[in-house]
Formats: structure tokens, C-alpha cells, sequence
């Protein structure tokens, strides 16, 4: 899977929440996108399965308020990363997703990564540079919910 340039990643994360990441979080930053994608996946699919259908819809996916409100924040903050996005986010072999899915796919990405960023800002206010046990919390607290 193709990564995000590292100084891009660290002018997202600065921007988004004032933090300082750097080349070691982008792995971890990578790992997250790629769970809660997959998890996004997993219950887009259950749904085109339960309305009869083969190929997902945007409407598919179980986008709550917040995370809208987070893409459209990506969408307002970031629009040059969706191509970066699109490239580095996997898609899993069985799924077969609608044109506009695919294009929804970066913009889920943006903001799942703006509330990621956000998140470490809600642990501990006056963070700055986001230690192994923040991203391992932020993990936790989306596995729960997302």
C-alpha cells in the first residue's frame, strides 16, 4: 500500500489538531485508515447484502453525523489529500463498490483521519507530539464506536 509523503502527513496533523507527528506515526496513522476502512467495508456490505445488491452505494456505509461532519471539514481543509487518499487507501478484493462509492472512499478516509486527529486533542488538550499509548487510545476509543 502506498503511503502518504511524510511531510504532507505532518502538515495534515499540524493543521487539523496543532500536533507534531512525524516519519514513525505515519505507519501507525496507515494501520488506522486501514482498520476502520476495512471495518467500514464489513457493514457497507451487510447492508448492499441486506437491500439485495452486489455493489455498494455510498449510502452503504454507516457514516454518523460526526464523521459527515468530519468529511465535509476534509473536504473544506484538505481537497489536494483525496487523490493521496484514494492512492494509499486498500480495497478489500470482494467488494465491488458503485463509481461514486469509489470516489466516496478518499473523503471516508479524510475524515477518519480528521477525527483521529481531533481525538488525540480530546485525551490530553495540551498535547503536542502524540505518544505510542495516545495512538494506541485513539484506537480504542474508535474501535468502540466506528
Amino acid at each position: 500500500m502506498p503511503v502518504m509523503n511524510v511531510t504532507r502527513f505532518e502538515h495534515f496533523f499540524r493543521t487539523a489538531a496543532g500536533l507534531d507527528v512525524d516519519k514513525d506515526d505515519l505507519k501507525r496513522y496507515n494501520e488506522f485508515v486501514d482498520r476502520k476502512l476495512h471495518d467500514l467495508y464489513l457493514m457497507a456490505q451487510v447492508t448492499a447484502k441486506t437491500n439485495a445488491r452486489d455493489v455498494l452505494q455510498p449510502y452503504d456505509f454507516p457514516i454518523t453525523k460526526g464523521l459527515q461532519e468530519r468529511i465535509r471539514e476534509f473536504e473544506g481543509l484538505f481537497p489536494d489529500l483525496e487523490d493521496v487518499l484514494d492512492k494509499m487507501t486498500s480495497r478489500p478484493p470482494d467488494v465491488v463498490l458503485s463509481d461514486e462509492a469509489e470516489a466516496w472512499v478518499p473523503r471516508v478516509a479524510g475524515g477518519v483521519s480528521i477525527g483521529l486527529a481531533r481525538t488525540f486533542k480530546i485525551i490530553e488538550p495540551d498535547l503536542k507530539n502524540p505518544q505510542t499509548r495516545h495512538w494506541e487510545t485513539a484506537f480504542r476509543l474508535f474501535d468502540l464506536l466506528l
